[in-house]
């Protein structure tokens, strides 16, 4: 079962960084029902069930497993999480220096670090571009108040998509959820439109005393439910999502640059990303940003084969498949669609729009996209490593 609020790090101002964040941390430390941190494991752990939270720009998700005969109490949990946790004012100061050990964490691990860094360079200093979890000093700073109010204007029943997924009816689900959460309308908070892409600077590196280099380069990409979204679904595929993608064989298995190289999409409700990253040898940086322009300009300037585009739906539409065997998948891929999309898919409708992506449809894609101007490019990299990079930021042939 999965609990979808709809408030995540959009929400937050400058100032407020990180209480989305904060929110979800605070609420597993007590409830009504269930008054503190051990009383909220037990009450899953207990019966061998696993449960977990995490924040994103635009939504919070609680979710929890359970033996099925236990399903009354997992929705119980989630609605205690989410609509009647304490906010003890001792818990809420205790709870600041554990989530800047998070931060720090995030900082210290360069692989984590340069995504970061990505979003800053692509969205710029705005919710979209600031860390999730905000700064040490915003965390530190940010007033109890502040958080309780985020609480009561965010964590309402109207404001929550829930979902199920295993041998249990709908009816059922409903009953429990009623229950759980009880009833309140919904308020519908509203964020600052996304900026114009690319809104940070050009290059941003970091220097960390490290034995490789780590490195994000990307581009403006498609909006969550752009009629185009689909086709850049498969496009990333072709580009750098599996061991048989271009950038894996190029970059990797013939160059031998990158003992990991793959790309990714951020999509939001009215912005997105295309993103490659790679860790790399230091001295190496130079040549793998060039392979990987290579395979851009290669996927803007040449219609992808027929062969290669039916393996790359196949592999998209045999994953979706095999997710949906599980239920934690299954729930995430009803509720996710409910609270953030358009239109809810059945699995079979997004087979279908999976096959509908054509190679003209990719190519006219990528032109539009893979330009000079979209490129951004984050580099946590050694002291007296990954200088000079703005003169490699160029994509080769074509129209920029």
């Amino acid at each position: 079962m999965a609990a979808y609020v709809l408030a995540g790090s959009r929400l937050e101002s400058a100032d407020e960084a990180g209480a989305a964040h904060f929110m979800e941390h605070i609420t597993f430390k007590g409830t009504a029902a269930y008054p503190t941190t051990r009383a909220v494991s037990e009450a899953i752990e207990g019966v061998g069930g696993s449960f977990n939270a995490a924040t994103d720009r635009e939504s919070t998700v609680y979710w929890v497993r359970v033996p099925l005969r236990e399903a009354a109490r997992g929705m119980d949990v989630l609605g205690e999480l989410i609509v009647r946790p304490h906010l003890r004012s001792e818990e809420i100061e205790s709870e600041r220096t554990v989530i800047v050990e998070e931060i720090r964490s995030y900082l210290d691990d360069p692989g984590e670090h340069v995504h970061t860094l990505f979003d800053l360079a692509m969205f710029g200093d705005t919710a979209l571009g600031r860390e999730i979890a905000g700064s040490e000093e915003s965390v530190r700073a940010l007033p109890e108040a502040n958080l309780r109010d985020f609480w009561a204007s965010s964590y309402r029943p109207g404001n929550v998509v829930v979902s199920a997924a295993g041998d249990i009816s709908h009816e059922e689900i409903v009953a429990m959820v009623a229950r759980a959460f009880g009833t309140g309308k919904a308020n519908h908070s509203v964020f600052e439109p996304a900026p114009v892409l690319p809104a940070g600077e050009r290059i941003l590196t970091v220097r960390r005393d490290t034995t490789q280099a780590q490195l994000c380069l990307g581009l403006p990409g498609v909006r969550r439910d752009d009629p185009e979204a689909w086709t850049l679904e498969v496009l990333n595929a072709i580009l750098g999502d599996g061991m048989s993608s271009r950038l894996f064989q190029s970059v990797r298995e013939e160059k031998g640059l990158a003992y990991d190289i793959s790309s990714y999409i951020v999509d939001y409700v009215d912005a997105g990303a295309l993103v490659v990253s790679a860790g790399v040898d230091p001295d190496r940086i130079a040549p793998t940003i060039a392979a990987i322009l290579d395979e851009l300009a290669l996927i803007r300037d040449e219609t992808v084969p027929a062969d290669e585009l039916a393996r790359s739906k196949a592999y998209l539409g045999g994953r979706m498949e095999l997710r949906m065997e599980e239920t934690r998948n299954l729930a995430s891929w009803l509720g996710g669609q409910e609270a953030l999309h358009e239109k809810v898919l059945t699995l079979d409708q997004a087979l279908a729009e999976l096959g509908a992506v054509t190679a003209d449809g990719i190519r006219s894609l990528a032109g539009r996209l893979v330009t000079n101007e979209g490129l951004r490019l984050a580099v946590v990299a050694p002291p007296r490593r990954g200088r000079r990079l703005e003169s490699l930021l160029k994509l080769p042939g074509g129209v920029a």
